[in-house]
């Protein structure tokens, strides 16, 4: 599923602009090199867009603090770690997407409290991948209709 949003793609949940440009469906291989490699500042921007955050909520949530993200800001790029995280919440968003049929219905959800996630705002649980991963597996479960 692709959704263009503002000039950006959200392709498989990859927020990496020149990736999702140049390859509308990266492989696993293209991911790990972009991430590796640090992604674009921009495309921290262009996440905190998709999900209508404040950027400094979003750099909170992934873990960024404030005096970093200036640093990160200034540099013009992310540290593969920080990338990582990006992507993470870029591939969440995704999902989301896929599943509720558009980025502010996905936003939504991702920003509201969930009973399956023990009333915990999905984007705050998956500060971490196995809360990420948590995430995902309940996308799924309303995906096939197993809601809890």
């Amino acid at each position: 599923m692709k959704q263009r949003t503002k000039g950006r793609s959200v392709s498989h949940g990859l927020v990496a602009s020149h990736v999702a440009t140049e390859h509308p469906n990266p492989s696993p291989a293209q991911v790990v090199q972009v991430v590796q490699s640090g992604l674009d500042f921009g495309e921290l921007e262009a996440l905190q867009q998709q999900l209508d955050l404040p950027l400094d909520r979003l750099a909170a949530l992934l873990g960024l603090a404030r005096a970093t993200m200036h640093r990160r800001k200034a540099s013009g790029r992310l540290t593969s770690d920080e990338s990582d995280k990006v992507v993470r919440f870029a591939r969440l968003l995704g999902h989301a997407v896929h599943l509720f049929g558009s980025v502010e219905n996905a936003r939504r959800w991702l920003k509201a409290p969930q009973r399956g996630l023990g009333g915990a705002m999905p984007l705050e649980y998956a500060q971490t991948e196995a809360g990420a991963r948590e995430v995902e597996k309940l996308l799924g479960r309303i995906d096939y209709g197993v809601y809890s």
